[in-house]
This record gives structure tokens, C-alpha cells and sequence, in this order.
């Protein structure tokens, strides 16, 4: 079950994601790299753990300090945190491309469906803008949930290591910017039974205040995340070296707040997390309409603002807080989704521009292949159509041709 690809993306990105992944994987600077860095005598085992142990040597990033008994240190603000704040880090922070908010509708207008989806067929069929090797370990294989949606090196999460063991660094998470904000996001992959351990060590490792989840637990009966936090209020369960309680639930009809108790159970440490679990995204394609999903972005945001707030001067980080995690089933497509409407909608409420191609495009270059349908393409338009409608920005567009129809495709 941990590798089983879901439908779309066995289906529909399959072909995709392994001819690009074949495409990185063979290509003469990935195989001159490999050459380049293997030593004599070594075989692949040894191969995989001496450059494993390299990029820790090498890496400019915050680490935890073990101790000798496994357990960590504090630690000054995360990774996400260590660039100064300067809008300029973010990879969304250059706002003369793009267009303003009329010759966005014009364009939606004039493209239509067909012309946003051989828009976004440009934007996939480019390779992978980087590495996928520690992805690839043989220690690290079992802990993606799909063998297809891989982690890239760049711009990966890393965790502490632990007993010295250096492939214990690995989860499938990349850090993704926001709009002015490194590192504003971590995409990752919904917990694998055997991995929640250290999705929670994340969590802790990255002092995150919000987890946004866009998935059901199951979906047309198939697992899509394992039950990392308990749905019933007072429940317990230990994840690795953490006991988690779920303290209070509030029921929504498109989402489901939790108010977790995260205890580190190294330190006796207690931290609060918020958990946002957004419910109504259909089975097949994207929601009918983006109300739900604008209102469920809304209420993350605020919640962060608060949660930040409330630490005061516990917190010395960016002045916006630590990385909001975010996943479904793979992390890539209603992910991916988030992740564009927030950041394209902060642009607008900025600076008046809209920028949706060049968002997504960014957005893949930290987390390969985000947004993974089309239909997803173009709900990030006319999410952002919504929005600005809501805020009385625009007049009522003529959108004929934009009607969600049936669509068979598996909705991650």
C-alpha cells in the first residue's frame, strides 16, 4: 500500500513524472555528478551513504543537536528563518511580471479551458529542475508514499540526525517560499504509518504552529494519510518520541479545526499545534466553487497571525512565523493548489498583480511537479476570479466554457 500510486497519478502523471524522474535520473549531469563523487572500490551501499554524508557536511542549515541518548537540543529559529527576513529570499517577491487584475480576467477570457490547459501542458513537460538523490537511498525508499513523487535535494527538509545514523535525516518535504517570505511553506507527502514519527519530528524540529491537511484520511476506500492526530477530543497517541492529544475539535461544513498538545517526550516539553483539515474536496477534479476553500485559507492565516502573536518574544524568527506545513496524499496536487492561491492572493492584495503561471512555475522548482492535473490550473484562476469578485474588485465576468464538468480523473 505505502508505494501504490492513486489513480491520477498512476493513470494521468505516471507517464509524466517517470519520464522526467528517467530524464534527471540518466542525464549527463546527473551521471557526471555520480562519477564524479563515487571513490574507488565503493559499492552502492557505501556510495549512497558517503554522499549522504557529505551533503550533511556541506549543508547551510540548522540542526538540532543530538545528544548521547538520541534525544535533541534546542535550537535558534528553524532553517526557514536564517536568512535575514529580506523579502528579496522569497522566490515570489519580483512583481513586474505578471499582469494587473482586468488583463488577468481578459486573459482567462481569451484563453478559455483549452488554452490554460495547453498552458499548463508547457509548464509539465519540462524535466525536474534538480536532484532526487537522497530520495533515492535504499533506506529512504520505503518512506515516500508514492515510488513516483520523489523529494528534491535542493530544497528538502532535513531532520535531525539520530544514533548517528545519517539516512534518519530524511522525510518527503521540500521547503517551499511564500509571497516575500522564504520558506513560508513545507509541501510534503501525507504520513505513512511507519513515517509519522517523523512527521511529528518536523513539526517540532521547525517549531511549526499550523499543519494544513487537504485530504481525507481515506477516500473511495483507499488510505490517502495515515491517522498521525486523533479525531476524537481527549484521545492520545505516541508518534516516535512524541504523545500528541487532540484538546478541542470544531466541526465546519468544508473543514475541521483541531487544537493539538504536542509533548516532546525526550525534554517533557508541551507545544500547541493547530490542525486545519480542509474535507470537501471532491472525490474526482476540484470543488465547484472556491468559496470554501478562500474561506478555509482565510481562517489558516489568521490562526498563524494569532498562534505568533501569542509566543511574543518566544519567537525570534520571520516576523510572519515558522513554515506552515501543508500536504494531501503526495503533497504535489491540492498541495500545490494551496500553496499557489496563497501566494498569488497575497500578490494581489499587495500589489494589485496577478501572476499565476509564474507562481505555479516557481512553485514546481522547489516541490517537482506541483499542481498535478489540469483542472487544477484553472481552479487557481478562477479561485482568484472568486476572490476578487468577493472583494467587489471586478465586475461579473463572462466565464462561459469555464463549467466544471465530470471528470473522471482521481482527485490527490
Amino acid at each position: 500500500m505505502a508505494n501504490r500510486v492513486p489513480e491520477q497519478e498512476e493513470n494521468g502523471l505516471t507517464d509524466e513524472l517517470q519520464n522526467n524522474i528517467d530524464l534527471q535520473r540518466n542525464g549527463e549531469e546527473f551521471a557526471d555528478r555520480r562519477k564524479t563523487n563515487r571513490s574507488p572500490g565503493l559499492s552502492d551501499e557505501e556510495e549512497d551513504l558517503e554522499i549522504t554524508t557529505q551533503t550533511h557536511n556541506s549543508a547551510e542549515i540548522w540542526h538540532r543537536g543530538a545528544n548521547n541518548s538520541g534525544a535533541v537540543s534546542p535550537l535558534p529559529p528553524p532553517s526557514s528563518a536564517s536568512s535575514g527576513f529580506s523579502d528579496d529570499d522569497s522566490l515570489h517577491c519580483d512583481v513586474s511580471q505578471g499582469c494587473t487584475l482586468d488583463q488577468f480576467v481578459e486573459m482567462v477570457q481569451s484563453k478559455g479551458r483549452s488554452g490554460l490547459i495547453a498552458e499548463y501542458t508547457e509548464i509539465k513537460a519540462r524535466p525536474p529542475e534538480g536532484s532526487f538523490n537522497h530520495a533515492r537511498l535504499r533506506p529512504n525508499q520505503p518512506k515516500n508514499r508514492y515510488t513516483d513523487v520523489l523529494c528534491y535535494d535542493h530544497s528538502r527538509v532535513l531532520l535531525s540526525q539520530m544514533d548517528s545514523d545519517p539516512t534518519t535525516d530524511y522525510i518527503n518535504a521540500n521547503f517551499v517560499d511564500g509571497y516575500k517570505q522564504k520558506n513560508a511553506f513545507i509541501s510534503t507527502q501525507g504520513p505513512l504509518p511507519k513515517t509519522c514519527g517523523d512527521f511529528w519530528r518536523m513539526v517540532w524540529e521547525q517549531q511549526t504552529l499550523v499543519v494544513v491537511m487537504t485530504t481525507r484520511a481515506m477516500e473511495r476506500g483507499r488510505t490517502k494519510c495515515a491517522q498521525y492526530w486523533q479525531e476524537e477530543e481527549g484521545a492520545s497517541a505516541n508518534h516516535g518520541y512524541f504523545k500528541v492529544t487532540t484538546q478541542a475539535i470544531e466541526q465546519h461544513p468544508d473543514y475541521v479545526i483541531s487544537s493539538l498538545l504536542v509533548k516532546n517526550n525526550l525534554t517533557e516539553e508541551s507545544r500547541e499545534v493547530s490542525h486545519y483539515q480542509f474535507t470537501s474536496w471532491p472525490d474526482y477534479g476540484v470543488p465547484m466553487s472556491a468559496m470554501a476553500m478562500l474561506e478555509f485559507m482565510q481562517r489558516v492565516r489568521v490562526c498563524q497571525s494569532e498562534m505568533l502573536m501569542a509566543l511574543g518574544d518566544l519567537w525570534a524568527g520571520h516576523p510572519r512565523g515558522p513554515p506552515i506545513i501543508v500536504h494531501c496524499s503526495a503533497g504535489i496536487g491540492r498541495t500545490g493548489t494551496f500553496c499557489t492561491l496563497d501566494i498569488c492572493i497575497s500578490r494581489l492584495e499587495e500589489s494589485g498583480s496577478v501572476d499565476v503561471r509564474g507562481t505555479v512555475e516557481r512553485i514546481r522548482s522547489q516541490r517537482a511537479f506541483s499542481i498535478q492535473m489540469p483542472d487544477q490550473y484553472i481552479f487557481c484562476h478562477l479561485a482568484l476570479i472568486e476572490y476578487a469578485l468577493s472583494k467587489s474588485l471586478i465586475p461579473e465576468p463572462d466565464l462561459a466554457g469555464f463549467e466544471n464538468t465530470p471528470n473522471s480523473d482521481d482527485s490527490e
